[in-house]
């Protein structure tokens, strides 16, 4: 069967993305595992494909590239719109996409060619509740002691529709993060397993991370990770409410803020990389 598909990132964080306007691809799981793999195939964090939705403009699917299913992507919707818009599937500036983890409402900014160059979305509400996560706790996990591979780390659990785990360390890139990134993943406080930060402070409106996603490994970027950090440093009032945070991530910067009720905008850059088609065999 052949795919058409369309690579895209997010600052880094790259997915393929399918126009599944009219039918959904048969077997994404293993279509992700094939198409995902670096060195031997298109190479990706994973799969999405772009799919009719009854109550909103369109609705996303995702696939990790271990072809487990994600509910959210803060970098892949910001692609979406781009798709949309400059695909000419949706002719607005302001839409709203399907997720698992709810509907999402994007607003897209254009460059001078009048294609999408940034998009705002509004992702919802930052939960710290055990149960929204889920993390096994009683109460809200926020710096608490948590051990990992015989080491003490100070953890912060915050759901953005999917699970989050936010370490602040001294240099992120000092962190052996291949080597301890499934630890944390896999760890037992976490049922679903878990996305894993790893943060530096460099201001208060000013922060750098690195990220370990479930199913994925390191990814240079992860939009729903960077709305975990900046809710976790709220909420332990390194930043502040309503003041934009510049977070840096292997891929580039995204700008977030956190409102008084803990809902996060998330801006950043979408791009398209190419065309092509894949040839899938069953």
């Amino acid at each position: 069967m052949d795919i058409k598909f369309t690579k895209m990132h997010g600052i880094g964080n790259d997915y393929i993305y399918v126009n599944c306007m009219d039918a959904e691809l048969p077997n994404p799981e293993d279509i992700a595992i094939k198409m995902s793999a670096r060195h031997f195939s298109v190479g990706s964090d994973g799969l999405v494909m772009i799919c009719k939705s009854e109550i909103a403009d369109a609705k996303m699917r995702m696939f990790n590239a271990d072809g487990s299913e994600g509910k959210m992507c803060g970098n892949a919707i910001r692609c979406i719109g781009k798709y949309l818009y400059d695909n000419k599937i949706i002719n607005k500036t302001e839409i709203a996409v399907e997720t698992l983890s709810g509907i999402k409402y994007l607003e897209l900014s254009l460059d001078e060619k009048g294609y999408v160059d940034t998009v705002s979305v509004d992702m919802g509400i930052a939960s710290f509740e055990p149960a929204s996560i889920p993390v096994v706790s009683n109460s809200p996990v926020i710096d608490e002691a948590c051990i990992v591979d015989g080491v003490e780390y100070k953890i912060t659990a915050v759901s953005m529709g999917n699970p989050h785990c936010v370490i602040y360390v001294d240099d992120p890139y000092k962190f052996d993060l291949e080597k301890k990134g499934s630890y944390f993943e896999n760890n037992k406080l976490f049922p679903e397993r878990v996305n894993t930060e790893f943060v530096k402070i460099i201001s208060d409106n000013h922060l750098q991370m690195r990220v370990w996603e479930r199913g994925s490994g390191e990814t240079w970027a992860c939009g729903t990770g960077a709305c975990a950090v900046a809710a976790a440093s709220v909420k332990q009032k390194i930043c502040s409410f309503d003041t934009p945070i510049t977070i840096d991530l292997r891929g580039g910067s995204l700008e977030i803020i956190v409102k008084k009720d803990f809902r996060i905008i998330m801006k950043g850059q979408a791009r398209k990389a190419y065309e092509g088609v894949y040839e899938y065999e069953y």
